[in-house]
């Protein structure tokens, strides 16, 4: 029996063509937490397995995040307002959590009332600098400008730096790197299932055979993995009947175009730099704090007007408010005929 070469080469795993560089970044970008400003304590736009941030008054649920990982990967911060750490009750409690100032914790100081009573220097402390142990310092500051004050300037303190902007994520926006990868691949298997994918994606300077090649290896690597159950789509408003993509709150098929085609503008009103397109990320259930659910078969595609309407409520709560507003607008009708 003829024995395998020992230094026989491995077959490469085969390389498949790119998407259009659009849709190749919007699909990129769900694995990236919100945008923020400079005046927040949260980072811009960064992936969301990054350093967690944890209000001390979700920490008992928040501890570890609820997905088959169990840690964030990066790591956490559970900041403590000045009147919740100098209570001492709180602090106790703070104790017997394994919270140390410096090493798991900071002071957040968002009151100018908290910063004139409990001054950070009276205590020696200095703003913290670093994501991970030893953070640096012992507290940081987001403070907005007042004119109640004679020195009621903006108090930006800790996590300022070019290089260190930010002190982490949202608690609700994490997801561990290889949810990130399961959804980015989900979300490419659901684009393809649009009925003008292959249309669309060769009008944006793929080939069709490419775009055919694409299309069934990332449908096949899907359901390799078990991320394309098809019933489960249809239940959570992410295929319809006929496994095609729909938005899950309206519920009306999607067309690829929207993924490529920047969000029509009112007359008069058009801004030349925006880059919003007319399909979006679109979580089925809302992110909340204590679950974890930016995940597989909770995202699908939806329209951008859709997504403003449900907001952080929920496609059910949106729904149910909806079909009050109807029902009060037939009233209204009824009344005046």
């Amino acid at each position: 029996m003829k024995q395998p070469q020992k230094n026989a080469k491995k077959t490469p795993p085969l390389k498949l063509p790119k998407l259009p560089s659009l849709l190749e970044r919007k699909i990129y970008k769900t694995g990236q937490t919100r945008g923020a400003d400079d005046d927040v304590v949260y980072q811009n736009r960064v992936n969301r397995n990054s350093t967690v941030l944890i209000p001390w008054n979700s920490w008992v649920e928040c501890s570890s995040p609820n997905d088959s990982v169990g840690i964030y990967e990066n790591g956490y911060i559970v900041l403590i307002s000045p009147t919740d750490y100098f209570d001492n009750t709180t602090d106790r409690n703070i104790k017997e959590q394994k919270l140390i100032l410096g090493r798991n914790a900071l002071v957040y100081y968002e009151e100018r009332n908290d910063w004139i009573d409990n001054p950070p220097k009276k205590y020696g402390w200095k703003p913290a600098q670093n994501r991970k142990y030893p953070l640096g310092g012992q507290y940081i500051a987001r403070i907005p400008a007042t004119t109640a004050h004679s020195n009621g300037k903006k108090i930006n303190e800790g996590f300022t730096g070019t290089d260190n902007k930010g002190a982490g994520i949202r608690v609700y926006e994490y997801a561990s790197q290889q949810t990130i990868n399961d959804t980015r691949l989900q979300l490419e298997a659901i684009f393809w299932t649009c009925r003008d994918a292959i249309e669309q994606t060769v009008f944006s300077g793929m080939t069709k055979a490419d775009a055919i090649l694409r299309k069934n290896a990332i449908s096949e690597n899907c359901e390799r993995h078990g991320l394309f159950d098809k019933r489960k789509l249809f239940a959570n408003r992410i295929l319809n009947g006929d496994n095609v993509a729909i938005c899950p709150f309206c519920l009306e098929e999607l067309s690829a175009s929207g993924f490529f085609s920047r969000l029509k503008q009112a007359s008069g009103r058009e801004v030349n730099d925006l880059t919003v397109t007319e399909l979006n990320l679109f979580h089925i259930d809302a992110l909340r704090v204590g679950t974890s659910n930016h995940k597989p078969y909770n995202l699908g595609w939806g329209h951008h007007h859709c997504n403003i309407v449900v907001k952080d409520e929920g496609i059910e709560q949106t729904l149910q408010w909806l079909r009050k507003v109807l029902s009060r607008n037939d009233a209204h009708k009824s009344s005046a005929g």
